[in-house]
């Protein structure tokens, strides 16, 4: 694994942009598996959000890994143990080969419990029942990918992460294209036409992964490491990864239960819902992008003892978070009635979606916090403070609160409920960054660190660095 023999100052923009275009393509290839299932029915439309909001639960346990992984890769090259860097990233591969076993599991066999826990309209279970149970595969593959690209990412290699996400999502659309339309007189698969294009581009997307390991970081996997886990690369994995488990999956259910809430409304509102969350997800990429740059960064920073830098600049990086995402949703709701046409024609559709997506400003602000400043946290060992600061509101906000909106207002009152909880979770972030809740954690990560290292006779924490941190907070505030 390469790795520079001094720390290197990462750039926020070279780390940035290249998450930015993977999300770019990863939201297209998503927002054109839509379209093509709306061009069926809104049914067909509704069974496609709808699991994809499943999709998106059970990719919380691989997705987690990748986040503790890439947390534990970035705070060992920041403190130049690249030994250690290399072992983890081996040991990604079993963990990801076990996740990903379980997440296929519950498609296979759990699909027909959790659409009627959802309250899936009859339309719709049948549909999204058989596209589930041929999307399961998949999802082994998609925990191979975003673990080793988060490997990618923390050793500074975003375009060549970008490059792989270029040809993993550019053939998952051909192939999605081919398959559910047909071709040569062939009828396609349909909606199921997705799923194994989805199969498809997954394979080409871990063979590239083993490609670029091998020739860029000198990695190459043997045949145990697809399925041993060793304890001691597990555990620093889990102490950062199982806290954002705990938080994503709590996230996920609660979320369900407002996808439930809608369904309970009816497919127009399904369709509604789906339509309008897919636009969403290109405002949301910035601060996503923004999170996961401040999270490699800050990881870096912390593990080279430079507690003043990752403070300013994650500032810096929600201070952008805030315009970008504050921009992008006023233009998607000034666009919306010439964006959605393409999706549905029914006017009902189309009104109400304008509306949610205009009320939606308030929702991205706050959520560049929870993106940005809440990965930031993790990144520098502060992992269980986002746990006890959300849970409260993700339940009783955004589970019940959406439940209970959604009866008394629709989906006016359910998108009520997800501002609220997204913006008061973000102030608590915010406050804990802006305060230095975090920063005995970050000691704490840094001496370990360079305990492991060998090299706490030799460098050591200045205290004189890491106090006077919170005497000059008024200057640094400035600075930004």
């Amino acid at each position: 694994m390469s790795a520079p023999k001094s720390y290197i100052r990462p750039s926020l923009n070279a780390i940035a942009v290249p998450i930015v275009g993977e999300f770019i393509l990863g939201i297209s290839v998503a927002m054109a598996g839509l379209y093509l299932a709306s061009q069926t029915s809104d049914a067909a439309a509704g069974a496609f959000g709808m699991t994809q909001q499943v999709v998106e639960t059970l990719a919380v346990l691989f997705r987690v890994l990748a986040i503790g992984i890439g947390v534990v890769v970035t705070q060992k090259l920041g403190s130049n143990n690249t030994t250690g860097a290399k072992r983890t990233a081996l040991g990604a591969i079993g963990a990801a080969t076990w996740v990903g076993a379980v997440a296929a599991l519950w498609m296979l066999f759990g699909n027909g419990f959790t659409l009627r826990a959802l309250n899936a309209p009859e339309p719709v279970l049948v549909l999204a029942q058989t596209y589930m149970i041929v999307l399961a595969p998949a999802l082994i593959l998609e925990a191979y990918n975003l673990s080793m690209a988060a490997v990618l990412r923390a050793n500074l290699l975003a375009k060549e992460s970008f490059a792989v996400m270029v040809v993993m999502h550019g053939s998952h659309l051909l192939f999605a294209w081919l398959l559910m339309l047909g071709f040569w007189g062939w009828g396609g698969l349909g909606l199921n036409g997705f799923a194994v294009a989805w199969l498809l581009s997954r394979a080409i997307g871990v063979v590239v992964h083993l490609w670029l390991w091998r020739s860029r970081l000198a990695i190459t996997p043997q045949r145990k490491h697809w399925w041993h886990v060793p304890r001691d690369i597990l555990k620093p994995v889990l102490t950062i990864g199982l806290p954002a488990a705990a938080l994503e999956l709590c996230y996920r259910l609660a979320f369900l239960v407002s996808v439930g809430a809608v369904a309970s409304l009816g497919v127009a509102a399904l369709a509604t819902h789906a339509y309008t969350l897919q636009i969403l997800l290109y405002v949301s990429l910035t601060s996503r992008s923004l999170g996961w740059a401040c999270e490699i960064m800050a990881g870096r920073l912390v593990g080279a003892g430079r507690f003043k830098e990752a403070y300013t600049l994650v500032l810096k990086g929600t201070r952008s978070g805030l315009i970008a995402s504050g921009l992008m949703a006023v233009s998607a709701a000034l666009l919306a009635p010439w964006i959605l046409p393409l999706f549905t024609k029914d006017p009902a559709v189309i009104r109400l979606a304008t509306w949610l997506l205009w009320l939606s400003l308030f929702l991205e602000l706050g959520r560049v916090f929870n993106m940005v400043v809440l990965s930031s946290l993790r990144a520098v060992g502060d992992s269980h403070y986002p746990l006890a600061a959300s849970i409260l509101s993700i339940i009783f906000i955004l589970g019940f609160g959406s439940y209970w909106f959604g009866h008394w207002f629709g989906l006016i009152g359910i998108w009520v409920a997800y501002i609220v909880d997204e913006c008061l979770r973000g102030a608590f972030m915010m406050r804990r960054w802006y305060t230095l809740g975090w920063l005995s954690k970050g000691k704490a990560i840094y001496r370990r660190l360079h305990a492991d290292n060998r090299l706490t006779d030799a460098t050591h924490l200045s205290a004189v660095d890491a106090d006077s941190l919170k005497e000059n907070r008024t200057t640094l505030t400035s600075v930004v």
